[in-house]
């Protein structure tokens, strides 16, 4: 196995927020996935308009769709991390992309021919959504192999900002292509950005990799699921995350809908809420770069506590700049509470079982997507866009503060408990003089 992680050269002269892309096989998947990461949310952006579009708004279709998106997450994660233990994640990765691409091209031709209808967007979602249950897991536990442990946690924090740079970057530019030529361009350049990612594999110098032992690859998914059972201060975390992902990380349905059914904007407008929100990620993102060791529980847990909060004020957005002020600020909180726990599980765990708890975290985070959408979507039809806010905000807040009444109430028990009397030697008897 190598040791080597390019690490060296240069890596002193860097800023320490940009430490980790002093490695070249990073920096080149960095630089792939922000082209990719740009496309992806361009077709989401123009995905999700072109369903609102097809069926006169309805908020039960939008999510719908959601739901049949992410679905594959929740049911075949688990084996994807499988997979990618077992197999070259860089080749894992390579095919995952090409196949996303090759699905990609289909859909834009479909858009570009003015012929789609919602049974094709709903045919096309959880074909896509099967590829990333593979590739998630497989470019998660990637990461470390391009830097390794080390720089894993200022790694994780660039992976989240050049993915909210995207995500800034997208539904701008698919707004303003949805408003000028339509949605079919916007999935087009979706089809073709994958081909930035597929280069930079390619291009990287595989005995810079820290690859996976082979004793390592044989491991089980149920050992993970049994380790994390065993270590309430990762148990308690994902919890969190399982809470929050349910019920609050629902914005790919609510914030179309409140650009449509509340301030009755454009795809432009709607492009711009989605870009405020992601420019509030991308902040956290770069702030929690120069976060060194792994963050406390109170810290994983006020931060779902603010995100809450901010999300539950956001539902009453009164206009528009008050709307994008909050989902500025939800972004923020968003992705801190998101970094947060994703730190504090990740380097809680053992290396050996680092990439299964990975896996069931990204089970977690993104597979209970198409529940809450589910639900999110009936409440909008019967109680309007702002439901959505209201119930993911005010369950977030009650779960942070669970944790923290229990973590409290656990404190005082512990401090009431009555200690134990300090033994004491017991006198040893004397001899008698002879």
């Amino acid at each position: 196995m190598t040791t080597t992680r390019g690490a060296g050269t240069g890596a002193g002269t860097r800023p320490a927020p940009f430490r980790s892309l002093a490695v070249r096989n990073f920096r080149l998947f960095t630089a792939g996935q922000v082209v990719s990461v740009a496309g992806t949310w361009m077709m989401v952006t123009a995905q999700d308009w072109l369903v609102l579009s097809l069926t006169g708004d309805s908020g039960t279709a939008l999510g719908a769709m959601t739901a049949l998106q992410f679905t594959p997450l929740l049911l075949f994660t688990l084996y994807g991390g499988r997979l990618a233990d077992r197999h070259d994640k860089r080749l894992l990765l390579t095919l995952a992309n090409v196949v996303s691409g090759v699905l990609a091209l289909a859909l834009s031709v479909l858009a570009l021919a003015g012929s789609v209808q919602l049974w094709h967007l709903y045919l096309f979602a959880p074909a896509l959504g099967t590829v990333n249950a593979v590739e998630v897991p497989a470019r998660m536990a990637f990461v470390s192999e391009m830097v390794g442990p080390d720089l894993l946690p200022n790694a994780s924090a660039l992976s989240a900002a050049y993915f909210n740079t995207a995500r800034v970057v997208g539904p701008a530019l698919a707004g303003l292509l949805i408003g000028a030529v339509g949605a079919g361009p916007a999935m087009l350049c979706n089809a073709a950005s994958y081909l930035a990612t597929v280069t930079a594999l390619r291009l990287m110098r595989p005995g810079e990799l820290l690859r996976t032992s082979p004793a390592e690859r044989g491991a089980r998914v149920i050992d993970g699921l049994r380790y994390v059972r065993g270590r309430p201060d990762l148990f308690v975390p994902l919890a969190l995350v399982a809470v929050v992902g349910l019920f609050g990380f629902t914005f790919q349905l609510t914030l179309p809908l409140l650009a449509r059914s509340v301030f009755h904007s454009g795809a432009t407008t709607f492009g711009l809420l989605t870009t405020v929100f992601a420019a509030g990620s991308l902040l956290a993102a770069l702030a929690t770069t120069a976060r060194g060791g792994r963050p406390t529980a109170r810290t994983v847990t006020g931060s779902a506590l603010a995100f809450g909060l901010l999300e539950t004020a956001a539902g009453w957005s009164p206009t528009f700049a008050w709307a994008a002020v909050l989902l500025f600020l939800t972004g923020f909180a968003t992705l801190y509470f998101a970094q947060a726990a994703n730190h504090r599980i990740q380097l809680g765990s053992d290396a050996a079982y680092r990439g299964r708890v990975m896996a069931l975290y990204t089970l977690i985070l993104q597979g209970l997507t198409p529940l809450g959408a589910l639900l999110v979507g009936w409440l909008t039809v019967r109680h309007g866009a702002r439901s959505g806010l209201y119930v993911g905000g005010i369950a977030s807040s009650t779960a942070a503060l669970a944790v923290l009444l229990a973590g409290r109430t656990r404190r005082l028990l512990n401090s009431h408990r009555p200690r134990p009397a300090p033994c004491r030697a017991r006198p040893q008897p004397r001899k008698a003089a002879p």
